[in-house]
């Protein structure tokens, strides 16, 4: 019989939480299910949980803030990996699908818990024909140098400081000076570019300042976990609770540019620098989700992991 068991985490100590809530996950029997009622988003033990545990469980929001979540947790019918498994987890183990997940317009990055009934609905395609393009991706050929999930995770936050944070600060001054150019010649006519234009400059403040907090404070706490040091003031995965806020701000961010741009959807009057700065909005949109993804779905869930065995 499929019982469902309210547990209040916010009366229970801190550092005994997600214990007390991986012994109740531990105690389901296939189908049975529980609800976890916080005063935050605890979107960290979905990520955690999918690290330990695998892909074996419904993550469902019956609750969402501002003061109060509440969050319902299924054990899988079968126990294992089936048709719940989430789109974070699926692009995870292969990159040729999150691909797919792009293409179709499916944010497997700062919404990466959805499962695959719930990504059709938003891609407005059957679940069937979802599968389909994913099988279809099997067939792609790929490198072990894409093999993300294998990297050993102090080398992927090496990785991702070289390629995706300087790839950042690189373009940030590039799209400002865009944006607010071609705001001041094309406003008139597209007030909107306005709105644009005020949105690119706090987006990239915000991420300037999330990389420096990456790569400041929280890869080198990783690098430690590695190494077998524990030396940081505040745990890893507390750290980490914050970058997936600033994760979920950003992909706000780009939906709101997106909405804005009618999808970059040029008018025929549109000049070079016009242009150019849809292109580059569209590149650095490409790269972000990216870039989110490696940290949200693979290297967050590996160092929460490596902290709780360390």
């Amino acid at each position: 019989m499929i019982t469902t068991e309210t547990l209040d985490v916010t009366t229970i100590e801190p550092r005994l939480k997600h214990p007390t809530i991986f012994q109740h996950f531990d105690a389901l029997k296939p189908g049975e299910s529980f609800v976890i009622h916080n005063d935050h988003d605890p979107k960290p033990l979905y990520y955690q949980l999918l690290g330990e545990r695998g892909a074996i469980f419904k993550w469902e929001y019956m609750e969402q803030g501002p003061t109060s979540w509440l969050v319902k947790i299924t054990l899988n019918s079968s126990g294992a990996t089936d048709d719940a498994e989430t789109v974070g987890a699926i692009a995870a183990k292969d990159y040729r699908k999150a691909e797919v997940f792009k293409k179709l317009g499916i944010d497997f990055c700062c919404g990466g818990e959805k499962s695959l009934k719930e990504a059709s609905v938003e891609a407005g395609i059957s679940e069937e024909k979802l599968k389909e393009e994913l099988e279809q991706a099997n067939t792609v050929t790929t490198s072990a140098s894409q093999d993300y999930n294998n990297w050993k995770i102090d080398f992927l936050a090496d990785f991702i400081s070289n390629t995706h944070h300087q790839y950042i600060r690189e373009s940030s001054t590039v799209i400002t000076g865009l944006a607010s150019k071609v705001a001041q010649h094309h406003g008139a006519q597209h007030p909107e570019l306005w709105s644009v234009n005020k949105k690119v400059e706090a987006l990239m403040g915000d991420l300037l300042d999330h990389i420096s907090k990456e790569d400041q404070v929280l890869f080198p706490a990783i690098k430690d976990l590695v190494n077998g040091k524990k030396e940081q003031d505040s745990s890893v995965e507390t750290i980490i609770k914050a970058m997936h806020e600033d994760h979920d701000h950003t992909g706000e961010d780009l939906r709101e540019l997106r909405t804005l741009t009618d999808d970059y959807k040029l008018p025929p009057e549109a000049c070079n620098s016009y242009t150019y700065l849809f292109e580059k909005l569209k590149e650095f949109e490409n790269d972000t989700f990216k870039h989110i993804h490696l940290e949200n779905n693979i290297l967050f869930p590996k160092a929460i992991h490596l902290e709780t065995q360390s």
